[in-house]
């Protein structure tokens, strides 16, 4: 258990200024969750999390975190970076290369007795899955194991806040995958509102509970990360990671001799190609666009597993494109079907039709498997 008491503690942000540095974004953040700051290079996203830090010192800026107030322009109140609760890894991890794993975890220890340090480094090397490297130095260590070590470093200051800037830039895909999965078990138990600054939608889909998208300093798009996803009209994704619905399910049936698992969503159940979750684990789930075909009558013998009765909710439709988005709401779920233009004429697909969506099972990405704690 964390030493502070940080259920209420809500992260709240607002920046303006034109230059030189361009900011104009508004904010919050609530224990538990994982924004994610997404965007090209140069767009921002590092400098907001400096100013949360206190490491950055825009125009006009407004931060708090729960009752604390960090900056306020207006009223001039400024606490310096030492004196806020923050966790912050950077992109590159910042290790100091003559230290141990458990040493450089320990620099971040000052606040505690000095009798405790050595425990404490410890546990927290051991929730990040260390423990047999904590006499390792960096030099010694994977791109991946440096990054835990950093990480366990900022926990180690008891923050309030925990801010994550391109974390898994350094890494492969595989680890930068296993990183995700351990940053999410971790961020279940922490209580703590975490931002992640990232450029590659991945993060985003598999880790972020909220995103907010930035250009050119501004914020253009916000939202839970599962809503936003849904939306058909939003280019942006389809270039990011390709369009198709985001959403988190339970497994509630394992078909080993089928190879096969129930997903339950809220609004209906899908089968999916099995990729070892287990019984009763929470899974983000993704259904691309391309993969949805639409009907307006339930077919009959086919191969695929999946005809979801649902309705048109949205139809859009880019001018000079060949193609179009239509969103179908099946319960509280909304997926997205990439058709053709033609498609939508032949079918006379409007707003309100009642339509079936079908879906094969190995169409069905399984992002993450989560914990059933939390």
């Amino acid at each position: 258990m964390w030493s502070r008491a940080v259920a209420d503690q809500q992260l709240s942000v607002r920046l303006r200024q034109a230059g030189p540095i361009p900011l104009d974004v508004d904010f919050t953040c609530d224990p538990r969750d994982v924004l994610a700051l997404f965007g090209p290079s140069g767009s921002g996203k590092t400098t907001i999390l400096r100013t949360i830090a206190g490491l950055y010192r825009p125009a006009e800026a407004s931060v708090r975190s729960g009752g604390a107030s960090w900056v306020d322009t207006e009223r001039g109140t400024f606490v310096p970076p030492h004196r806020r609760s923050v966790g912050f890894v950077f992109q590159e991890y910042a290790l100091f290369p003559h230290l141990t794993a458990a040493g450089n975890v320990m620099t971040a220890l000052g606040h505690r007795p000095r009798d405790e340090r050595q425990a404490r480094a410890m546990a927290l090397l051991a929730m990040v899955h260390l423990s047999e490297r904590a006499v390792r130095r960096p030099h010694e260590l994977s791109g991946g194991e440096r990054q835990r070590v950093a990480l366990a470093r900022a926990l180690a200051r008891d923050p309030a806040v925990l801010l994550l800037d391109e974390p898994f830039a350094a890494v492969d895909r595989a680890v930068r995958r296993r990183l995700q999965d351990e940053i999410d078990e971790l961020r279940r138990t922490l209580q703590m509102p975490l931002v992640l600054v990232t450029h590659d939608f991945e993060d985003v889909v598999r880790l972020a509970t909220h995103v907010l998208v930035i250009e050119r300093g501004k914020a253009v798009a916000s939202g839970p990360v599962t809503a936003l996803m849904s939306r058909p009209d939003l280019p942006w994704l389809g270039d990011a990671f390709g369009l198709g619905a985001v959403f988190d399910a339970t497994v509630t049936r394992t078909l080993v001799d089928r190879g096969l698992v129930e997903l339950s969503f809220d609004g209906g159940t899908l089968l999916a190609a099995d990729r070892a979750p287990v019984l009763g684990a929470h899974v983000r789930v993704r259904v691309p666009a391309r993969e949805i075909i639409l009907a307006t009558r339930q077919p009959e013998a086919l191969s695929l597993h999946n005809i979801l009765p649902g309705t048109v909710s949205a139809i859009h439709a880019d001018a000079g494109s060949d193609h179009a988005i239509v969103q179908v709401a099946v319960g509280r779920l909304l997926l997205l079907a990439q058709v053709t233009r033609d498609a939508i004429v032949r079918l006379q697909l409007v707003v309100g039709m009642p339509v079936y969506a079908l879906i094969k099972s190995v169409s069905i990405d399984v992002l993450a498997v989560r914990s059933n704690a939390g």
